[in-house]
């Protein structure tokens, strides 16, 4: 057994982060999010992994190299516009051969996915697996309609009125007869080859395609709340470690990892929390569920339920909340003289300003 991996996308999502970040590697609790879907495919006990690149491709082969940190060999796929999941499928043909493989994609947050599906998969080995977990807005997403037995007997993308509230994870398990149904569809509305298409192709012409419940935590990493909340997930087990340093005058309370070089100076740390590598806090206060990268310089700030990539700068801007801080950001106080806030925001950026300032702007 295979694994494809889907490492393609634009994020627009995520724009303007991902302007310069693929979305795959827009980390989560201080790693990528597709260093995720890498060791749960690892943790299936698959290790032929063939990874999807777009034009983000050189980012990704510098993040992933040849897969030996995961202990899988990994093969690139270049494809040269993302024309949809099925095309994917398509152009991984060869590298897939007459192989079984799980399609994942490497912005999918399923922890433990892929081997809930495989030991299913291999107790009965239908034509296809799709994994699913419920959802309490499944107009949002790709929605199953599931027998009793866990066949699933069609698939909608968005529906106005959901059959179900099941929705698709992003973590499917093919035989070679799913190569048959990515030839037989025509693209889809928005001009790209479905996968959904594909495995309703497989439904209607009498291949099996069963269910996986999946019951852990699963998010969409694709905008800024799922990688909030995707943070937030993997921080409740984050273990207390403590590597770098940290001076009599700071308070570090509950599970907070400091890694190698990091230095807390007069602050608090309240977790679960991380703070990479060479990262400086001082005089400032990190709360719950804040991630902040290697290389970061926080002072006089207050931030929780947080993101903060690497080298950035946050210096006396009061306190910060639910905020995705991209790559050597700098977010700085404005003059006192006249009261103003300055700005400058790329396209697609989203900017909250607190009712204070907002009077102030009168």
């Amino acid at each position: 057994m295979k694994a494809l991996v889907l490492s393609g996308g634009s994020g627009t999502r995520l724009w303007p982060l991902t302007h310069t970040t693929p979305k795959q590697l827009v980390p989560v609790a201080n790693k990528p999010v597709l260093y995720y879907a890498l060791e749960d495919v690892a943790r299936a006990g698959i290790t032929e992994v063939g990874i999807v690149v777009g034009e983000s491709a050189f980012e990704i082969q510098e993040a992933v190299g040849d897969g030996s940190k995961f202990g899988l060999q990994v093969t690139y796929l270049p494809q040269e516009r993302p024309l949809g999941l099925a095309h994917a499928v398509r152009i991984a043909r060869d590298y897939l051969g007459d192989d079984d493989f799980v399609m994942y994609l490497g912005d999918s947050f399923a922890v433990g996915g892929a081997a809930c599906l495989v030991r299913e998969f291999r107790a009965d080995r239908t034509d296809a697996r799709v994994l699913l977990t419920q959802v309490p807005d499944p107009t949002a997403f790709g929605v199953a309609e599931v027998a009793g037995n866990g066949r699933i007997l069609g698939l909608e993308e968005k529906p106005a009125r959901p059959k179900s509230d099941l929705a698709v994870v992003g973590v499917y398990l093919f035989t070679p007869v799913v190569h048959e149904a990515v030839r037989a569809i025509a693209p889809s509305a928005r001009g790209e080859l479905e996968i959904t298409d594909a495995i309703q192709w497989l439904i209607d012409t009498g291949h099996e395609v069963r269910s996986t419940r999946f019951h852990g935590h699963w998010m969409d990493t694709g905008d800024a709340f799922g990688v909030l909340e995707a943070n937030r997930s993997v921080l409740e087990n984050v273990e207390t470690r403590t590597e770098g340093t940290v001076d009599a005058d700071s308070e570090v309370i509950g599970r907070v990892r400091i890694e190698a070089g990091a230095q807390v100076r007069g602050s608090r740390v309240v977790g679960p929390a991380v703070i990479g590598c060479n990262t400086v806090i001082s005089n400032s206060y990190v709360g719950p569920y804040t991630s902040i990268a290697e290389g970061c310089r926080v002072q006089d700030t207050e931030i929780e339920y947080s993101v903060v990539l690497r080298e950035a700068r946050l210096d006396g801007v009061g306190r910060l909340r639910a905020s995705l801080i991209g790559r050597n950001a700098s977010v700085t106080p404005a003059v006192r003289k006249p009261f103003s806030n300055r700005l400058v925001i790329g396209d697609h950026s989203e900017v909250q300003i607190s009712s204070w300032a907002c009077r102030h702007l009168r």
